[in-house]
């Protein structure tokens, strides 16, 4: 497939009935959140954040798909231990996986520890075993992040469950890593993890802004998170910035403690900021937050009048913003916000 371009969509889910078979030909996947949607073609993977949709979102998901100048050729795939299932053409892979902690003997730290493990090796060897070995972008939500099990919070057994699998399968921990975010769902989710990876290099932007996230101090952790800022995919039309999960942190301290709209204003700076580094790494003002689509997750659902407030007050009214409960990685974080956009070609 030459000429590919990714294009990423909030759609109705209702309005997925309605479209022809050619349409569903060029989809990678499909997100829903609170669960999975229904009544999907087979060969399309489709899992869920596990997290509730807030106010005009609750009828939405989130769809990946490709078109190309001689039209799409996709392929579907499980891995060897039809925990990861994924679709692709020559240039993209969309995968996921849900997988249950019950399913891992050992104490409740334990049993994510393996889980985590479980799942990132087994996606891993699906690249491994394709020319897709660029992980790009990766969602991750695991219940309760932020519980401490066995004296240490479930965030950060994660994080370390996550940094060992990146090890074991000879993979970076730093520089190269994709971007991600890791949000928290509600008390008895599996853990859910989607992923896009790509036959191409890409170019991963850190925010002058932040200390890198693989290279926090040790109070956040004996294992650091193993993820970019940003990830750029140059040779690629359509969607090709994504913008990691992003918070009120300067440096690596939590800005803004208990004020919603001002930590969203902060969250905006911070992807202004990664905005800018991609256009200066590029030479040309190629992105702009009017142009980018946006995911906003919010811990208490009474914050988001403010929320929505600080950004329309900063975006266009027809900005694409999909609100989502869910958990943030700090207790102190009452939002986080990441996106996709497009390069605006001049």
């Amino acid at each position: 497939m030459t000429g590919t371009s990714l294009h990423h969509d909030y759609l109705p889910t209702a309005d997925l009935a309605t479209k022809s078979s050619s349409w569903w030909d060029g989809v990678l996947g499909v997100v829903g959140f609170e669960k999975p949607p229904s009544t999907l073609p087979p060969w399309v993977p489709s899992t869920a954040s596990m997290t509730p949709a807030l106010g005009s979102s609750q009828h939405l998901c989130e769809v990946w798909r490709v078109t190309g100048t001689d039209g799409p050729d996709l392929r579907t795939g499980a891995s060897k231990g039809a925990r990861v299932r994924y679709r692709y053409g020559d240039e993209l892979l969309f995968g996921s996986t849900i997988i249950d902690e019950a399913g891992f003997a050992g104490t409740v730290s334990t049993a994510l520890l393996r889980a985590t493990e479980a799942a990132y090796l087994e996606i891993f060897a699906v690249l491994a075993d394709m020319p897709h070995r660029h992980l790009i972008r990766v969602w991750n939500y695991l219940p309760e992040i932020n519980r401490e099990a066995d004296g240490n919070e479930r965030y950060r057994q994660f994080n370390s469950a996550r940094q060992s699998a990146f090890r074991n399968a000879g993979r970076s921990t730093v520089g190269t890593v994709p971007a991600a975010c890791a949000l928290g769902s509600p008390a008895g989710s599996p853990i859910s993890i989607y992923f896009l990876a790509s036959s191409l290099p890409a170019t991963m932007i850190e925010n002058p802004r932040q200390t890198s996230a693989y290279f926090y101090p040790p109070k956040f952790g004996e294992h650091s998170p193993t993820f970019s800022r940003t990830c750029m995919l140059r040779e690629l039309g359509g969607t090709n910035l994504f913008v990691s999960g992003t918070a009120s942190i300067v440096g690596h301290e939590t800005m803004h403690h208990g004020d919603a709209g001002a930590q969203t204003h902060e969250s905006m700076t911070n992807i202004n900021a990664l905005v800018e580094e991609a256009n200066r790494l590029l030479g040309a003002n190629h992105y702009s937050l009017s142009g980018l689509k946006f995911k906003v997750y919010v811990r208490k659902p009474t914050d988001l009048p403010s929320i929505e407030r600080a950004l329309t007050s900063s975006l266009p009214m027809t900005t694409s913003i999909v609100y989502l409960q869910a958990d943030i990685c700090r207790e102190d974080l009452l939002v986080e916000i990441e996106a996709t956009g497009a390069a605006q070609r001049n």
